[in-house]
Formats: C-alpha cells, sequence, structure tokens
C-alpha cells in the first residue's frame, strides 16, 4: 500500500525522505573513469563483506548525483543483498564540473558504456544497470542501441520512473500543475552551466541564460547548441529511448506509476514495448515520481522490487550457464 495516493505528495516526499547508508559497514571507493577524450566521471563504489554476487550500476535522474536519496536507497539494497553497488555520477555531476569538457545530456550513454565495460574486463560477475528518471532513459538507449552486443555488457536493465519520450514528458512538466518542478530544474540547470562557463567561457557562453523560462527553452538554446542538435525538437526525438525499445535484447524491467506527474502512463500501452518479449513492465496506480513510498516495510517499495527481479534473473543465468 502506498504511503499517500497523491502523486505530488509521494513525489516530493520521496525526494526529502531520509536514506542512509553506513559508510563504515561498506567503506567508499571513489574512483575517476575516463569514458573519453577530455572526460572523467566519478563513481562511488561500495562493496559487500563477503563474495560480490554482481555488480550493480546505479544512474540517477536530471541534476541528480551519486547523493541522491534514491541512490543512497537502492545501493544499501544492493549491498545488503550480496551485490556491489557503484553509483554513478554522469559527467560535469556530484562535483566534477572540472573533469569534463561537456556536460550530459538524457541521452547521452558513452559515459554508463565505458563503466560497464570496465567492470567487465574486471571480471567479477553479472553486471546490471539501474536507471532512474534520466538515468533509465540512457541505459534503455543504451540497451537498445547495442542490440545483441549488449547480451557481453549487462545481464539487465531496470528502469524507474523513465521519461522514454522526452518531448511528451517535458510537454507534461510544463503544465501548469508541474510548473513548481520545472523551475526547480531549470534553477539547477543554469547553476551548473553558469560553473561551467566559470571553467570553459569560450566554450559555454550563456548569453541569455537569465531569460530562459522553461526546460524547452533552455534544451534549445542550450543543450542542441552544444550538442549539435538541430533544436529541442530533434534533441527529444533522437535520444528518446522509446525510440530504441524494440532493439533491446537483454532483460529490461520497467517499474512505473500511472500516476507520474512528470511522464504520460499511455508511452507504456505502447504496440511495440508490449511485443518486445525482453521487457516486463510493473506498473502500479501510485508512486509519482520515484515516489514509491510504502505504508509498512520496505519502505521504499521499487527497491525490493528491482532487486527481486535481479536477484530472480541471476538464478536464470546460472541455469542456463549449467545446461
Amino acid at each position: 500500500m502506498p504511503l499517500f495516493r497523491s502523486p505530488h505528495l509521494l513525489t516530493i516526499l520521496a525526494h526529502f525522505w531520509p536514506a542512509r547508508l553506513d559508510e563504515r559497514r561498506f567503506p567508499v571507493e571513489r574512483t575517476l573513469y575516463r569514458t573519453e577524450p577530455g572526460v572523467e566521471v566519478l563513481v562511488e563504489t561500495q562493496r559487500p563483506a563477503g563474495a560480490s554476487a554482481g555488480d550493480i550500476v546505479l544512474v540517477h535522474g536530471l541534476e541528480g548525483s551519486s547523493r541522491a536519496g534514491y541512490m543512497l536507497s537502492l545501493a544499501r539494497a544492493a549491498l545488503e543483498a550480496g551485490y556491489a553497488a557503484h553509483r554513478l555520477n554522469l559527467r560535469t555531476c556530484g562535483g566534477t564540473e572540472a573533469l569534463s569538457e561537456t556536460p550530459y545530456h538524457s541521452g547521452m550513454t558513452a559515459d554508463l558504456a565505458a563503466v560497464l565495460r570496465r567492470l567487465a574486463e574486471e571480471h567479477r560477475g553479472p553486471r546490471y544497470a539501474v536507471g532512474f528518471s534520466l538515468g533509465g532513459n540512457i541505459a534503455l538507449k543504451l540497451a537498445g542501441e547495442l542490440g545483441e552486443a549488449a547480451r557481453g555488457l549487462v545481464a539487465g536493465i531496470c528502469a524507474i520512473s523513465t521519461p522514454i519520450d522526452l518531448d511528451a514528458s517535458t510537454r507534461r512538466l510544463e503544465r501548469p500543475a508541474n510548473r513548481i518542478y520545472e523551475l526547480r530544474f531549470l534553477k539547477r540547470l543554469k547553476r551548473r552551466v553558469r560553473a561551467l562557463a566559470r571553467l570553459r567561457p569560450e566554450r559555454f557562453p550563456i548569453d541569455g541564460l537569465a531569460a530562459v523560462r522553461g526546460i524547452r527553452e533552455f534544451d534549445d538554446r542550450f543543450t542542441s547548441r552544444w550538442f549539435g542538435f538541430r533544436g529541442a525538437a530533434d534533441y527529444y526525438r533522437t535520444q528518446s529511448a522509446s525510440r530504441f525499445l524494440h532493439a533491446i535484447r537483454v532483460p529490461v524491467l520497467l517499474i512505473q506509476a500511472r500516476d507520474d506527474p512528470f511522464i504520460p502512463f499511455e508511452l507504456f500501452e505502447q504496440p511495440g514495448l508490449a511485443r518486445n518479449p525482453s521487457i516486463q513492465l510493473v506498473a502500479t496506480d501510485h508512486g509519482g515520481h520515484i515516489g514509491f513510498l510504502a505504508r509498512g516495510a520496505p519502505r521504499f517499495w521499487a527497491d525490493a522490487v528491482a532487486m527481486e527481479w535481479i536477484q530472480r534473473s541471476l538464478v536464470a543465468l546460472s541455469m542456463r550457464a549449467r545446461t
């Protein structure tokens, strides 16, 4: 049962709900990964006490970081289940603005792919990726881009509250009822751009930034310019995971609330998604945006669902390996 039925209350409460991760019990290893020339990303890794059952890479949402509450909460669930947890900061996130020549965007898969490849080279065990919101779009898009080749990189992907159609989600965010969320995201985006401009003023001119009033306008004037898109519409169209879902060949779990204030649920009812046997959808009536708070334990309901699915996937992998 959800803690509340209001999607806005669940969304806001989940963001502020305390999530603690015992760093004495699970010491943090902070590693910089060079993912492209001129780009380093910070990954915060914690390992279980004994042998690890596998690796789980967590990817945060828009203007989040490895310290987001939902990242800490799922990392704790993973560690207690015996998995190593790797909390990935997308480029320029988590205080790493000086380590990359470009910021991230909603469909940039290079950083996640590079971290997964490095883990694969270490041969530690099966690798899973869990993406939250924008991070889910990145993880799903990567799996679709790689198709069959993804099997050698990742054993499965869980995407939670994912805007698989960036244009549709931006239009939903532009509704008056969601203006408070849009303004919050926009404030953080502007703060990041100003930080980048101080470091590299010639690369990141910010003329007109103060006058930007919405996410679409920001993407049209800045994101598109930085990455060579022909405006926000081209950016949203080419970088949405929905265009790649049909090509996914690794197991995928989608966790989505029907009342997500940012994401129209009809996106998950498209025939292409239902026809792909690799994709499983868990839909709830309530949950808001990454707001899956339950009345009882476990409080963060989506953590338990994700970990149960990963455990079942690992059992299935073991059975296939024996046959």
